[in-house]
């Protein structure tokens, strides 16, 4: 039986959430809230990721960019199918609100790999990285489908991520690439150029926002190689698996977690179940090859957002303790041997503060 009712944590559980106090304060603080805020009067378009769900893909430290500037879709892979309602009216009410406000919409279709070690790449695709870059094309052809082709509000761009050095890889028109880890120190005109080659067809203002992205890319994987990063920390050492919305601010590794990782599952699809299973198998196998030690806890989180107090709120305790028992009984089945380890957290976040709040499950 999977553990469950009292709010009886394992050290790592009790760790994530003092981390998550730390991570809201800091996203709360005035220098955070004025960085945001002057990003946003200076750059006009709205900006989303469709990504996987391992842990290490955080394009806001990756771009140097605001946390909460870029918004966060994640599921196994990085797979996604735009007719799952729920997907669909969450990225359509993004831009409903930017056309409100009179925005424009970037929308990364992201794959990732390493370089040093194909398993260090993405499990969701079996660490085939050409499957997962073929993939993000029939999602850019199913955003242009239903937002339009000529992209006058939507510019979807294919964006490959190496995570050994945390570069950048974009994708352009007939065939076109930019590599930003070939090109260090890379100036303005030279990035903007490239923008122009690669998206002939992109309205002025996105590719003058796009610019700044790119270059905070190239500034962090300077620092990457500067630190000196230790890569066996960078491979598949989940031991944390997240479902639900809301974990903008759960990436790891972090050096106080010693390298651990999370599996972040967003609750798009139709059959829940798959990637659930996918993550509790993972995490599975990283214990029985060694990688993960099942005595320092193994964590999943069941959450839900929420902005606004009232039904909103309540709404949301309900979603995660629905997603929770999704996951207990995926795992209690899927990966029996798995299950008495298994320290569930189950709570729910406000995105205005990125506060998790537990609320057990009942």
């Amino acid at each position: 039986m999977l553990k469950g009712g009292a709010m009886s944590h394992s050290q790592l559980a009790k760790d994530l959430l003092d981390y998550n106090a730390r991570q809201s304060e800091s996203f709360c603080s005035p220098d955070a809230k004025i960085w945001r805020q002057d990003y946003r009067e200076r750059h006009s378009t709205e900006i989303a990721a469709f990504k996987c769900m391992d842990g290490r893909l955080n394009l806001s430290v990756m771009s140097n960019t605001p946390p909460g500037i870029i918004q966060p879709y994640r599921n196994v892979g990085g797979k996604f199918d735009l007719g799952w309602p729920h997907l669909y009216e969450l990225v359509k009410g993004w831009v409903d609100y930017s056309i409100s406000q009179r925005r424009r919409n970037i929308i990364f279709e992201t794959y990732h790999w390493s370089k040093g070690d194909r398993h260090r790449g993405c499990a969701g695709f079996d660490y085939k990285t050409e499957d997962a870059c073929a993939f993000t094309e029939v999602l850019k052809a199913q955003v242009e489908d239903i937002f339009g082709s000529s992209h006058r509000q939507i510019y979807p761009v294919r964006l490959g991520i190496e995570t050994d050095s945390d570069s950048f890889l974009l994708h352009g028109e007939d065939g076109k690439t930019l590599d930003l880890f070939e090109y260090p120190g890379m100036k303005t005109g030279e990035l903007e150029s490239s923008i122009d080659s690669l998206f002939p067809d992109m309205r002025r203002s996105m590719r003058r926002d796009l610019v700044p992205i790119l270059k905070g890319n190239l500034a962090h994987i300077e620092d990457v190689k500067a630190e000196g990063r230790d890569l066996k920390e960078m491979g598949h050492y989940e031991q944390i698996i997240a479902l639900g919305r809301g974990f903008d601010w759960l990436h790891l590794p972090n050096p106080e977690f010693g390298g651990r990782t999370a599996l972040i599952i967003g609750p798009y699809s139709f059959d829940l179940t798959v990637p659930v299973a996918t993550a509790a198998k993972i995490v599975w196998g990283n214990i029985e090859s060694g990688v993960v030690d099942k005595k320092e806890g193994i964590v999943l989180f069941a959450n839900a957002a929420y902005r606004f107090e009232g039904p909103d709120r309540v709404h949301a305790i309900h979603k995660a303790r629905s997603l929770a028992k999704l996951a207990r009984d995926v795992i209690g089945k899927e990966q029996p041997d798995l299950a008495e380890h298994v320290d569930f957290l189950v709570g729910i976040t406000d995105l205005n503060t990125r506060r998790f709040t537990e609320v057990g499950e009942n």
